[in-house]
């Protein structure tokens, strides 16, 4: 058994306890831990499988923006998640059957049979090119087009997800900025002219004070 097996071997038992420990902790904050040591597994894995760019976008974009908001997010609003978990139990053993239909279907539409086909070689290596080289090169020539729609679709998603999930609560203070730009400075500041009193202080008298005569 060569040392880059035993590494797989490591990585993948790691990575399957820390995605169980995501669904089975009680406290949110350990679950999401557990998912970015998850995250983490998984890049190793990939590695090891020649796929240097895929190990390095799942660690800058998942492990290092993704759950790192998911975690501060949980911190800030301090979320009661106990009730949620509370049917994981009973809920088990549907999700296993669950489990073992879709591995049933992956195995029937994929085959059995394909796992003895060779892999074709890698067009990288026969390019002599790294994997990200090779991907970056292919990206920014071949398919151009398509990787700026899909950047376009992913940038429309994300102004488009801000108006949907906005909802206005009775008791919670919102910004509105359509009626922020059409506010009249007039309308906000009102100088009002009063007449000016001398109180009775500054004349030498104090109230309900009688004058007496020498």
């Amino acid at each position: 058994m060569s040392f880059q097996l035993i590494c797989f071997y490591a990585f993948a038992a790691i990575a399957v306890g820390a995605a169980l420990a995501v669904v089975t902790v009680k406290n949110p904050v350990h679950a999401a831990l557990s998912l970015v040591l998850t995250f983490f597994t998984t890049a190793c894995v990939w590695l090891l499988a020649d796929a240097e760019f895929l190990a390095i976008a799942l660690v800058l974009v998942y492990v290092g923006a993704v759950m790192v908001l998911f975690l501060f997010v949980v911190m800030m609003l301090d979320l009661d998640l106990e009730p949620l978990r509370e049917g994981f139990i009973r809920a088990l053993p549907f999700g296993v059957i669950v489990a073992v239909v879709m591995l049933a279907e992956m195995l029937a539409l994929i085959g059995v049979r394909s796992m003895d086909i060779v892999a074709p070689a890698d067009p990288a290596a026969a390019a002599g090119l790294s994997n990200v080289e090779w991907l970056a090169t292919a990206l920014f020539s071949e398919f151009l087009l398509p990787f700026e729609v899909a950047a376009l679709i992913l940038t429309v998603g994300i102004i488009a997800a801000v108006p949907l999930t906005l909802r206005h609560r009775k008791g919670v203070k919102a910004q509105d900025p359509a009626r922020q730009v059409r506010v009249d400075p007039r309308d906000r500041i009102r100088v009002v002219k009063m007449a000016a009193e001398t109180s009775a202080v500054q004349n030498g008298t104090l109230p309900n004070q009688e004058s007496s005569a020498p």
